[in-house]
């Protein structure tokens, strides 16, 4: 894809949604962080469900650290993987008390030397929580960048270099949530809807995905 292609595939996007943002729910850079954790292998709509009534009175490390791993699991035990997230977010809240003071740091090598924090939850809280253009790969990213060809890579990490290289301004600060949403809504891993795509004239995908019949 062309310099021009990708300025115009990310002018659509932008002009379908002028504001994107992440569909988890978070009050403050330490609940984002924990929802980010617990939602990897599982669906945001899934981690807003369990962290609803937790966020109402667990938002800050020290009260999560009170709560305790146990008590912390009878919130999340819908979620995937809720025994080892529970671990993490304790060591977590832990680590951020101890070497932080209690707040989330707006770094990333600090944020991955936390416990059960990866590249990809880093860089979410650092373009969320603090309006850093940095481009969280998942699979829904890594699936659009190379389908359309406008970030192939075999690797998250490829693809994410792929990205830092060629979005261009103004559209690097929202570019990840354009390409999730992309990914999750209309680029679809079975079947992309190729019929109702903004940008199916860009994509390199074939062959196209047709419309449903009637």
């Amino acid at each position: 894809m062309t310099g021009a292609e990708t300025f115009e595939f990310f002018r659509r996007l932008a002009e379908a949604n002028p504001s994107p943002e992440t569909e988890l729910r978070w009050t403050n850079p330490y609940t984002l962080l924990v929802a980010v954790v617990l939602s990897a292998q599982a669906t945001d709509v899934g981690v807003n469900k369990a962290t609803q009534a937790l966020f109402e009175t667990v938002d800050t490390p020290d009260k999560m650290v009170a709560l305790g791993e146990e008590g912390l699991k009878q919130h999340i035990r819908t979620i995937g993987l809720f025994n080892t997230k529970a671990k993490n977010v304790i060591a977590l809240s832990q680590a951020l008390l101890a070497e932080h003071g209690g707040a989330v740091p707006a770094d990333r090598a600090a944020l991955e030397r936390l416990p059960g924090v990866g590249r990809k939850t880093a860089n979410v809280v650092l373009n969320v929580a603090f309006a850093q253009e940095t481009f969280a790969v998942d699979t829904h990213i890594f699936r659009v960048g190379n389908r359309t060809s406008l970030a192939p890579g075999k690797t998250p990490l490829a693809v994410e270099q792929k990205l830092e290289r060629r979005v261009p301004q103004p559209f690097r600060l929202g570019a990840h949530h354009w390409l999730i949403l992309h990914g999750r809504y209309v680029c679809k891993a079975r079947r992309p809807e190729c019929w109702r795509c903004v940008v199916a004239d860009l994509c390199r995908y074939r062959p196209k995905t047709p419309a449903p019949a009637a």
